[in-house]
């Protein structure tokens, strides 16, 4: 087993792709700053990110 490293692990933040600590002292981890966190969040909320998904088929609209 390998020694745990003091060394914080550095990731890309998902919002602006800068270098953000991912580590509890990161309270908005995996972001760098509450102000990525809540851009992305934003951007959730107006549907500017969307899961692709087929449309519904006729089967899928009738209860079981």
């Amino acid at each position: 087993m390998e020694p745990k490293s003091d060394k914080p692990r550095i990731v890309p933040c998902p919002s602006c792709g800068g270098d953000s600590v991912f580590a509890p002292s990161n309270r908005w981890r995996p972001f760098c700053s509450e102000r990525c966190r809540e851009h992305d969040l934003g951007a959730w909320a107006s549907e500017s990110f969307r899961v692709q998904a087929a449309p519904p088929t006729e089967d899928q609209d009738l209860p079981h």
